[in-house]
């Protein structure tokens, strides 16, 4: 059937999408419970509980001196908090709807928009979990000092930018092996909390171990926050700008897939 659309602007058009993406970032947060203040406390729950379990493992087995003079439970939730972020930002890009989900049956709604919405809304749960979390712990337990609050803030975007775009990759993997990519994921989110360097900084690592980490670029966001958190403590062998690059890199290349992969798709591939 025809239908006539009338022309819009640029900037009509942008804030149409802005709005869509709102909404659909909204209908993301609901999905994992009904309720929605409820899904927030579950979150918040799991963040409690992972800061404890490591505190606790820490406290066991005698490793409170870390190389970093300062709060211990500050420098395990930095590694904590940014590990939550990268690792839910890409479950969160890999589960979104693709190409053949009929919410796209909805116009204007494409998978860009379903991609953003729940980056969007995984970063939304993400920030409201570390601050309900931060202000407990300022309130109950002792006042929380923190050398640049914006600098580790900045980090914790980072290390979400960057699990954003390792999800993009698997996300355009996905329809070609539907099987594969969630155990793929799986595996990347198990190994990232030993790689992610969460349990020991840089500075402390011998030199001829510093190769099985360095990659990781969740490992240079952590220990770049823990500078940035901690006056005393100057990170020597990772970087701002190595995450900045992988990310970038892998977005593009994960954005050129996407549009591959949604040109190709069809409601046809998982018949039986």
């Amino acid at each position: 059937m025809l239908s006539n659309r009338r022309s819009q602007s640029s900037l009509i058009t942008g804030f149409t999408i802005l709005e869509l993406i709102f909404h659909a970032a909204v209908r993301s947060i609901r999905k994992s419970h009904g309720n929605a203040l409820v899904g927030l406390m579950i979150n918040i729950a799991q963040t409690l509980i992972l800061v404890l379990v490591f505190y606790m493992m820490f406290l066991v087995i005698g490793s409170m001196n870390r190389g970093i003079r300062g709060d211990f439970l500050l420098y395990v939730m930095t590694g904590i908090f940014l590990f939550m972020c990268h690792v839910k930002a890409m479950s969160a890009v890999v589960q979104s709807e693709g190409p053949t989900s009929p919410m796209m049956k909805h116009a204007p709604m494409n998978t860009i928009v379903a991609i953003g919405a729940a980056a969007l809304g995984e970063l939304y749960i993400q920030i409201l979990s570390m601050t309900v979390v931060l202000f407990l712990y300022h309130a109950i337990w002792q006042p929380l000092e923190v050398f640049d609050p914006l600098g580790t803030l900045l980090m914790m975007l980072l290390s979400w930018f960057s699990g954003v775009a390792i999800g993009m990759i698997f996300l355009a993997l996905k329809p070609w092996a539907p099987s594969l990519v969630p155990l793929l994921s799986q595996i990347y989110s198990r190994a990232n909390m030993v790689a992610s360097g969460k349990m020991f900084v840089a500075n402390s690592l011998p030199g001829f171990m510093l190769p099985y980490f360095d990659w990781n670029p969740l490992f240079h966001t952590i220990d770049q926050a823990r500078g940035f958190a901690f006056l005393n403590y100057t990170p020597h062998y990772t970087s701002v700008i190595y995450p900045v690059v992988i990310s970038v890199a892998a977005l593009v290349i994960g954005l050129m897939g996407e549009f591959y992969t949604r040109k190709h798709a069809s409601l046809s591939w998982g018949a039986k």
